[in-house]
């Protein structure tokens, strides 16, 4: 016999049903894109994509993981962006634009992700990955989590 849900559970289990029968929404900017494709370009595995993760920590509660990955997880959701093409590559039957990159989301991710904008910048204050996240009702001045 299975205890009853609570609200807030079955609250979590609806966003994340809702989320996996519509495209999460998560945009990778051009620049971000290039940049996980130059990442992927240094390491020798294939199939590497940029797996980005929503953990318990961090100052505001939860936190923000992004990582190249070969792994497939049962519930993940994988988006493919397009990356601008230099004129050296070549187009392939997989790849008719000759560059795109892939982002995994696993699913529990994917309601705090939805809508999400990630982008990277380099300057002099910072460098690395930024996501502009709708859902965030508060993160901290590191930009590394949300609540």
């Amino acid at each position: 016999m299975t205890e009853p849900q609570s609200s807030e559970s079955a609250a979590k289990e609806a966003r994340i049903e809702e989320a996996l029968t519509n495209d999460p929404g998560v945009d990778l900017t051009d620049t971000a894109a290039s940049k996980v494709k130059d990442l992927i370009a240094m390491d020798s595995r294939t199939e590497l994509r940029l797996r980005i993760v929503v953990k318990p920590g961090g100052c505001s509660g939860l936190s923000y993981q992004m990582f190249l990955d070969d792994r497939r997880i049962e519930g993940d959701v994988i988006s493919t962006f397009a990356v601008s093409v230099a004129p050296a590559e070549e187009p392939s039957e997989s790849n008719p634009s000759g560059a795109a990159v892939e982002i995994i989301i696993d699913h529990e991710s994917i309601p705090y992700l939805s809508n999400a904008k990630i982008d990277y910048t380099k300057n002099s204050e910072h460098e690395g990955f930024t996501i502009d996240n709708p859902n965030a009702t508060s993160s901290c001045a590191c930009g590394d989590s949300l609540h």
